[in-house]
């Protein structure tokens, strides 16, 4: 889970190990307690598998330089893509020069690799496993704008399912306790099964949202499949009248 959650944060830009920490503390319930000696290890494991790379923090003017040449975003084709992957890179090229031009020479700067991006989205669309993990569940949510359309429906249809078979063992656990609650206990209980519930119902209106997405976005690709055909029978019609 720390390396999905590191190589997420390294997507967005470069970052010192400090700068990460800190964005990992604030921002990521389960890795709230996160300490420098389990991230300076992960760091370097995802270092030696070609995860990640260092950048020297000397000459940042000149690092931020080739970072925009080199581009952080392939081409898109589009007018409009060309400007927000222009956009994009100039960000990356700016927090690089500003993260070297911090006067912490000892301090590593470190950005993510193409090999890195392919784990990346290998661990984000795997499996959760049987454990129902909300940690893991909503580490990977809060990446989910790298998935797929299709690879987000699965992640919440999975998380749909752990909590059905959760709301189904607490409903069994208050019909047929196995001693007898008091008022206290069986509140707790009611409660337990109560957010559960509630969070069906918010996994649920997430799944209608990206299916109703999908479907939008698959609508004007049938719709031009279908103007050549109505353009030509147009045409027929007003030679035949004619």
């Amino acid at each position: 889970m720390l390396e999905l959650a590191v190589l997420g944060l390294l997507k967005e830009k470069p970052m010192h190990g400090y700068d990460l920490r800190k964005q990992l503390r604030a921002h990521f319930g389960p890795l709230a307690n996160l300490s420098f000696g389990s991230l300076y290890p992960a760091l370097a494991r995802l270092e030696a598998a070609g995860d990640v790379r260092t950048i020297s923090p000397s000459s940042p003017e000149a690092r931020g330089q080739r970072l925009l040449e080199r581009g952080a975003l392939p081409l898109t084709g589009s007018l409009g893509g060309e400007r927000a992957s222009l956009v994009a890179r100039r960000a990356t090229a700016k927090a690089a020069a500003a993260l070297g031009g911090r006067g912490t020479k000892a301090r590593k700067i470190y950005e993510i690799t193409d090999r890195g991006n392919e784990l990346f989205e290998e661990l984000l669309d795997a499996p959760e496993g049987k454990s129902d993990d909300a940690g893991s569940f909503s580490l990977r949510l809060a990446f989910a704008r790298h998935l797929s359309p299709q690879a987000r429906i699965r992640l919440l249809e999975r998380r749909r399912i752990q909590l059905t078979d959760r709301l189904q063992r607490t409903g069994l656990s208050l019909a047929r306790p196995d001693r007898a609650l008091d008022t206290y206990e069986r509140s707790i209980a009611e409660h337990s099964r109560e957010t559960v519930a509630s969070d069906i119902a918010w996994i649920e209106g997430l799944l209608a949202r990206e299916r109703r997405d999908l479907d939008e976005r698959k609508k004007p690709a049938s719709q031009e499949g279908n103007s050549p055909r109505t353009a030509y029978t147009t045409d027929v019609d007003e030679r035949t009248t004619t």
